[in-house]
């Protein structure tokens, strides 16, 4: 959700934008990376189901009106990172996941500087039933010993990760994968409970220098949520985690948790009861109160900790709603509950 001040009610739009991303010069000495192509424009098409113009016969002006209104978030987002943890029924949804893609895409074209964190349980669960291997959880947080984290390396670094990456290529932007070990970019340790848990890491410490030079130049980086620890083990990590620190170590603008819910709710029994906007103070008092709980309440606190390091802002997002991250950024509405400082 944007915080500029717009006082027209959102409208559907349907509009085409045609022009690459330019490639920008890596500032960083060690690693360089090549310009993306830039011998032909990318065509993209980005339709919002909400209610159409009031005439019958739409003015020939309409589209230009919409991208108009939306020059201010353009304004106020280019150039800046935009962390986004996908998951849920996004991953799942073929229309869902074509919706983030197509949003990445266009945030791309605009000058935003988006990064894609993912987890994939649902691919996870499959393979270990191939393999009659039982999936058990913890609390929340999958059993993984040595074999199951060897099939949870396997599909996310070597299928999710890249079906995204292709997805996101074919949809005009170039989109480069990484998983944790990639450029140290994130160095994992044991959870407390690792006797309970197995190979289920969280994050020592976040090393971004292998991001920068990517961003710089125009590439979407794809990241899976597994990394090793300084002896070279391999842990599955939340991705939620993993999103939050990869933007408090950016300076990102923006955190977004793609979600199955519409964000924090009042009342947890109303989904009417959607609170848009709170800051820190008002989210402890709400978990506090016991109104924030279940598996909402570490998404929360991942917020909080971003927030804390230095990210501007945190939302936790309906990712079923189509185009939920351009309602997010582009519109005063939102998608969701944003968090702030």
């Amino acid at each position: 959700m944007a915080t500029v001040t717009s006082k027209t009610p959102p409208k559907s739009f349907s509009f085409s934008i045609s022009n690459p991303l330019k490639p920008l010069t890596p500032k960083s000495p060690s690693l360089r990376f090549p310009p993306r192509n830039n011998h032909h424009h990318h065509r993209l098409s980005v339709n919002a189901a909400v209610s159409p113009p009031p005439s019958d016969t739409p003015s020939p002006d309409y589209r230009f009106e919409i991208l108009s209104e939306s020059l201010p978030f353009i304004q106020k987002f280019r150039g800046k990172t935009i962390v986004v943890k996908y998951g849920g029924a996004a991953m799942t949804s073929p229309e869902l996941k074509a919706s983030v893609v197509t949003d990445l895409v266009l945030l791309a074209c605009v000058g935003l500087r988006p990064i894609l964190v993912h987890g994939g349980g649902p691919d996870i669960n499959r393979y270990l039933k191939q393999l009659n291997i039982p999936a058990e959880f913890r609390d929340g947080l999958r059993v993984t010993d040595a074999t199951t984290m060897e099939i949870v390396s396997m599909v996310l670094v070597g299928k999710v990760n890249k079906n995204l990456v292709s997805l996101i290529n074919a949809a005009g932007a170039t989109a480069v994968g990484l998983s944790g070990h990639d450029g140290r970019l994130i160095t994992a340790r044991p959870v407390p409970n690792s006797d309970q848990l197995g190979f289920v890491g969280e994050v020592a410490r976040v090393d971004p220098s292998v991001l920068r030079p990517l961003v710089e130049s125009g590439y979407i980086p794809v990241i899976a949520s597994v990394a090793a620890d300084e002896a070279g083990q391999a842990y599955n990590i939340n991705a939620d985690t993993v999103a939050g620190e990869l933007a408090a170590a950016l300076g990102a603008e923006k955190l977004i948790l793609l979600t199955d819910v519409a964000g924090i709710l009042e009342d947890r029994e109303d989904v009417g009861s959607l609170v848009k906007e709170i800051d820190i103070k008002g989210v402890k008092r709400m978990i506090d109160d016991g109104k924030v709980g279940g598996g909402m309440i570490p998404k929360v606190k991942c917020c909080i900790r971003s927030l804390a390091q230095g990210v501007k802002t945190a939302s936790i997002i309906d990712g079923r709603r189509q185009h939920s991250l351009l309602h997010e950024i582009m519109s005063d509405e939102g998608a969701g509950t944003m968090i702030t400082g």
